[in-house]
């Protein structure tokens, strides 16, 4: 157990953690600081899904081994760091031996500014997370031309799922909480996925199939719903994966897009789900910057 999570007024507060952007030398994305300062950004941002990985350590204090197993974590973000950024996770202490329980979380850089707001939870609580009960619909699609050509409905073709021990070995190098259970033996025998990874399986995997679609943008995470409904996904294991976007729409800088997926056994068994928010800024749309010159 991670002993420098502190309880204070009944809320779990971790520790500060610098969140490494590994993807920094992507070239072309948000995580790229050329393109990113570009775009109006401080500097290449740290993808949300890393943010996710500061959370384990308290949610297993808050609530057990059962939250990777029957778990949910519900996240919005607020406001983009870069590189190594001091940020601190925060989880509201739940109800003593609740069964299914809700509680609010959030991210703080070392200055107070709120990165990102949500909630956790465990079993089946009686309210939604989040983002379900976050409006998909709220504004028009109205005239979309970076996503132009997808619509409401649109299915990921299912593919396979495999998380590899060299992934993890990889992604232990960077990562701010590292557990035991991520590279070794667990409770539930193999070794189990963090939040980015399953986040990999659920969204890297599965988007490829529209990607001939989408058009030329850089996108970025805005929000991140991960689900464990018979977890936790496990280290070597086959999984499919599939899923369908669920609504589309614009803000003055982006065009966004609101999906969810599922990870299944090869016998269609249900272990994981995801919902998704993922924007695309339209100054980095070569349809925006013609539009803009005529």
């Amino acid at each position: 157990m991670n002993t420098e999570i502190e309880l204070r007024d009944h809320v779990f507060v971790g520790p500060l953690r610098r969140s490494v952007n590994n993807a920094i030398n992507v070239k072309g994305s948000i995580h790229d600081d050329a393109t990113a300062t570009k775009l109006g950004f401080r500097g290449g941002t740290v993808a949300g899904s890393i943010h996710l990985e500061l959370f384990p350590p308290i949610l297993l204090k808050a609530f057990g081994n059962r939250w990777f197993e029957h778990g949910t974590i519900s996240m919005y973000f607020l406001n983009a760091t870069t590189d190594r950024e001091a940020v601190r996770a925060f989880v509201k202490e739940p109800p003593h031996d609740a069964t299914d329980a809700q509680v609010d979380i959030w991210i703080e850089r070392d200055d107070g500014m709120r990165v990102a707001e949500g909630t956790a939870s465990v079993g089946k609580p009686e309210e939604p997370s989040a983002l379900l009960r976050r409006p998909v619909d709220r504004f028009e699609p109205g005239d979309l031309r970076i996503l132009g050509e997808l619509k409401v409905g649109d299915k990921f073709d299912e593919c396979d799922a495999f998380l590899t021990k060299a992934t993890m070995t990889e992604r232990m190098k960077v990562i701010t909480e590292p557990m035991d259970w991520y590279v070794k033996p667990s409770p539930w025998g193999a070794s189990i996925a963090t939040p980015a990874t399953m986040v990999q399986m659920l969204y890297s995997q599965s988007i490829a199939t529209l990607r001939e679609k989408l058009g030329r943008a850089v996108g970025l995470f805005g929000a991140i719903e991960l689900r464990n409904i018979n977890g936790p996904v496990l280290v070597e294991h086959p999984y499919r994966v599939g899923g369908s976007i669920i609504a589309l729409g614009q803000s003055p800088k982006t065009e966004y897009m609101w999906f969810e997926t599922a990870l299944n056994e090869k016998d269609g068994k249900p272990i994981a789900e995801m919902r998704m928010l993922l924007r695309f800024m339209k100054a980095s749309s070569a349809k925006y910057q013609e539009a803009a010159a005529n």
